[in-house]
């Protein structure tokens, strides 16, 4: 048994999520007490499947892998009967910032509502995110079969609401959450041993990404949005799948037997990230944010081996596959782990409910040390 609450193969691209790596979070410890009710009247939700809660499952096209729609996604998420859309044995990242926020969880997904609820919905907030996406328009492509919806389809969809809701949205909309996850996928997808082109310029790429996130950010600050939660992508290349692919190809793992060239991007795309937010906290009137370090979140879990955290299996997948890692499709025939609690993955992707939980308290509540220029517990309360 395991669970607070009580991918499949997914897209290599999914792996990279940084979800596998936020949940390198730092020294458990209880829960944090819900906020008081009305701290922000509501919270939205974009990136990937570390904070999907759905979308991809009603994404018609796209592959089995890129949705969390087999039994196993969702085994101990209470009073579950089916798949929650999760890519998670239980709750994720969302559901328990949403808690920690005084919410039942993440609010739902935006394409599980009728068209005449997402106005009302609005009102406590929408999930937009979609597993697969990333910073750039074409991320996800390959392995979903299809585009997923990308963080330019994401905010098309919330501006779309924000402007039927008419003026009653200012007041609500610059005192919400915004709650960004994403990146990791194009890490994945970049870092890849795919033939390597002779002129590829990873300083070029990495500020590509950090241009479209800066865009991103300008335009949910135009359509009102003031504070935003920042989880950078985390060591990408340590999930279970990645360190399949090092091991694979050229044995190419670093200190702790990861894929190392994946882990490079990411510490290298972390500073380039708090740079930039530095920057439009500045020009931006009233911009406010909370950005994550889970590059150093992820060192430290890593580093103790799990004992840090309390998780004794860090590098194979709980709802495990017959290949090295417990990689393979987390499907009806993936043989589960008896104690999930224990484990940092779920499948080879993805962490578990009870890192995603670890992960939640630290960038809840961390006192400075991961959590810069503070943590999401203060910005929620600006």
């Amino acid at each position: 048994m395991a669970g607070r609450g009580g991918g499949a193969f997914a897209l290599v691209a999914l792996c990279m999520l940084e979800l596998a790596l936020h949940v390198a979070s730092a020294a458990p410890g209880p829960a944090p007490a819900p906020a008081p009710e009305g701290l922000v009247p509501a919270i939205f939700v974009f990136g990937d499947s570390t904070v999907d809660v759905g979308n991809n499952n009603k994404l018609r096209g796209c592959k089995a892998e890129c949705r969390a729609n087999y039994p196993q996604y969702g085994v101990d998420y209470p009073s579950s009967r089916a798949p929650t859309g999760r890519f998670s044995n239980g709750k994720n990242l969302a559901d328990y910032i949403a808690i920690f926020l005084g919410f039942d969880e993440s609010p739902p997904a935006y394409h599980s509502l009728p068209a005449k609820g997402v106005v009302p919905q609005m009102k406590s907030g929408v999930n937009f995110a979609s597993g697969g996406s990333g910073l750039q328009e074409n991320t996800g492509l390959l392995p979903c079969g299809r585009p997923v919806y990308s963080m330019t389809d994401q905010l098309e969809k919330f501006t779309a609401a924000v402007q039927m809701m008419g003026d009653d949205s200012d007041d609500l909309i610059s005192r919400s959450l915004f709650f960004i996850s994403v990146g990791s996928n194009d890490l994945f997808e970049y870092a890849y041993p795919w033939p390597t082109p002779p002129n590829r310029n990873d300083t070029a790429f990495l500020g590509c990404l950090v241009d479209h996130y800066k865009t991103y950010l300008q335009e949910l600050y135009a359509a009102g949005a003031r504070k935003f939660s920042i989880v950078s992508p985390s060591l990408v290349g340590c999930c279970p799948s990645q360190r399949a692919v090092a091991v694979t190809h050229n044995n190419d793992t670093d200190e702790f037997n990861c894929f190392g060239a994946a882990n490079k991007l990411s510490r290298q795309l972390y500073p380039m990230i708090d740079s930039m937010l530095q920057g439009l906290n500045a020009d931006l009137d009233g911009m406010n944010y909370s950005l994550s370090d889970s590059v150093g979140m992820a060192q430290m879990v890593f580093a103790s081996g799990g004992k840090a955290v309390n998780l004794t299996v860090v590098d194979t997948a709980c709802c495990a596959g017959t290949g090295r890692f417990g990689v393979g499709q987390c499907n009806t025939s993936a043989k589960l782990c008896p104690n999930r609690d224990d484990f940092m993955f779920w499948d080879g992707f993805h962490p578990t409910e009870e890192a995603s939980f670890l992960a939640a308290i630290e960038i809840f509540g961390d006192t400075g040390k991961y959590l810069h220029p503070m943590n999401v517990r203060q910005l929620a309360a600006l």
